[in-house]
């Protein structure tokens, strides 16, 4: 009998030196906020694009993680661009990647298509498209979602956490005269058969949806969000010019920031994701550009 030999997977990880030729390419990075970028084999093709409150330390960490051995190797040159902060390390790595495509990350790629949820006429959740209608100041929008098929996986999720009826959201047929099959697993309370008011069914749809809904743009106009660096190397200001949730540049004073409003811009769901919570908080300092 032959005894069948497996051979194990090949493990980068085993091939890990610590990678000398980028010791000079991390000399100038300084201990301050920004985005970093390991360039490959021709100096400009971006392999990988980070962000960090700290660039010299979070850079330094990469070179010492055996897991990235491979991209290790193929790195030729690491460059680097400061902000005043980390909303605009967030903001700016954001841009790059949609601009550049870098080949590993995978993350803050530009979808495609951009999906919502919205009660329709009849009170059932429909799937709405950002190339329709304005994201930035629609109300009543519920999650963003990068296909239908996520939106509708998220509804169906939602439903099952809640005890929704599936007919009831237009997910399902439903025969007239009987329950849904969930119904009779009381995985649903009933709507769809008398046992529960459709009235209470959607109030409880609303309470449910309430956690996913898409907040208005709060502003008239563009405005510019500041933050201000005061350590090493050097202090740095910076104005975020944004409109309807969209990062349209960083300057560094009102001025400069005012002459970045004339650039055309849409919802942007990466910014949105950055930029809501710390400007609804009123944890940034804003000022007016219109």
């Amino acid at each position: 009998m032959v005894r069948r030999v497996t051979r194990p997977e090949f493990d980068d990880s085993l091939l890990y030196e610590y990678p000398q030729h980028l010791r000079d390419a991390i000399s100038d990075l300084p201990a301050a906020p920004g985005v970093y970028v390991f360039h490959g084999e021709d100096g400009d093709l971006p392999l990988y694009i980070g962000k960090s409150v700290n660039l010299r330390s979070r850079v330094l960490a990469h070179l010492r993680t055996v897991d990235e051995a491979r991209m290790l190797r193929q790195t030729v040159r690491i460059s680097h661009q400061r902000t005043a902060g980390e909303i605009g390390a967030l903001l700016l790595e954001a841009t790059m990647i949609k601009q550049q495509f870098p080949l590993l990350n995978q993350r803050l790629r530009r979808t495609r298509q951009l999906c919502s949820l919205r009660i329709d006429s009849r009170g059932r959740p429909e799937v709405v498209y950002s190339k329709d209608i304005d994201f930035a100041t629609t109300p009543d929008l519920f999650g963003l979602f990068g296909s239908r098929t996520s939106a509708l996986n998220s509804l169906r999720a939602l439903a099952d956490e809640n005890q929704l009826c599936y007919g009831v959201l237009g997910l399902e047929r439903l025969t007239k005269g009987r329950g849904c099959f969930r119904s009779m697993l009381r995985q649903c309370l009933g709507a769809c058969g008398g046992e529960e008011s459709l009235e209470a069914h959607h109030a409880r749809l609303m309470v449910a949806l309430e956690r996913l809904r898409v907040q208005c743009w709060p502003h008239v106009g563009a405005v510019g969000l500041v933050e201000r660096f005061e350590g090493q190397p050097g202090p740095m200001t910076q104005i975020h010019v944004v409109r309807n949730w969209c990062y349209l540049g960083s300057a560094g004073s009102v001025e400069e920031a005012a002459a970045l409003t004339n650039v055309a811009s849409g919802f942007d769901a990466d910014g949105y994701k950055i930029l809501c919570g710390p400007m609804l908080a009123n944890a940034a300092e804003i000022v007016s550009l219109s």
